[in-house]
């Protein structure tokens, strides 16, 4: 009889030790994306899943973490990013099924100028010295008229793109985590929206014009080509994907993340 307790109690422990083994390490930037994956966590938690947050600045370690196996998702980046991270590098990330979650409409922002009629020719402009952000600033430069591209359709235009440029608008591209710091030595700066709101700047409120909800960057779970079906990976996306979440980022974020579900 003991030793059938023993072993009821052995094959409990192991149970348990099974469940409490799905660990999901996931990489982040601060704000939002890693405020709304710590919303999730205690769902999570329920479902047998220690999901654990690791936090990044910059939008490449986030990608190489999980290409080398240290992490096993992130969560930061639109395709387009990541379609130009592939290329550059030469890596397979790929989006998880289903794994849109939200966008983070991006903006123009001055301490120089109240309005973009307030751009003086020559005026220096700031955006982000990656393909696919780059080329998101200058496709928001160019339906705000200031400048005409070679490719209107192309999601990465460089500044060797531009056709025609009125005002004679000068680029001085930046790591993206540094362009909110640039504002005092720029006219103006295309920054991204986790990058506004860590800096206080309000992106519905501060940005001299803003991406429309018509904004093909949404934001995207990524794992390694094979994980991209990994159960655990997928309980985190339906947890991404519940009307608890989408009230969370329509209350905190009033506008400045759109959820895209």
């Amino acid at each position: 009889m003991l030793k059938q307790a023993l072993s009821a109690l052995a094959i409990a422990t192991l149970a348990l030790s099974a469940h409490a083994a799905d660990v999901l390490k996931v990489a982040a930037t601060a704000v939002p994306h890693a405020e709304i994956l710590n919303f999730v966590k205690p769902q999570l938690k329920a479902q047998g899943v220690d999901l654990q947050v690791k936090e990044f600045s910059d939008y490449v370690q986030p990608n190489a973490a999980v290409e080398d196996k240290q992490l096993d998702a992130n969560f930061f980046q639109h395709q387009p990013y990541l379609d130009s991270y592939n290329k550059d590098r030469k890596s397979s990330l790929v989006q998880v099924a289903d794994g849109k979650v939200h966008v983070e409409p991006f903006g123009a922002y001055s301490k120089k100028v109240k309005d973009v009629k307030g751009l003086k020719d020559g005026a220096t402009i700031a955006i982000p010295n990656d393909p696919s952000n780059g080329g998101r600033a200058l496709l928001l430069l160019a339906k705000q008229g200031l400048i005409e591209l070679k490719d209107p359709k192309s999601l990465t235009p460089t500044p060797l793109d531009v056709t025609k440029n009125p005002k004679k608008l000068k680029f001085r591209e930046l790591e993206a985590p540094l362009l909110p710091r640039a504002l005092d030595d720029v006219d103006l700066a295309l920054i991204n929206t986790n990058y506004a709101i860590e800096a206080k700047l309000n992106p519905t409120k501060d940005a001299l014009f803003i991406e429309g909800a018509d904004s093909p960057y949404t934001n995207i779970v990524a794992a390694r080509a094979d994980r991209a079906n990994d159960p655990v990976i997928r309980k985190l996306v339906q947890a991404l994907h519940t009307p608890e979440v989408k009230k969370f980022i329509q209350d905190k974020y009033k506008g400045a993340v759109v959820p895209a579900f």
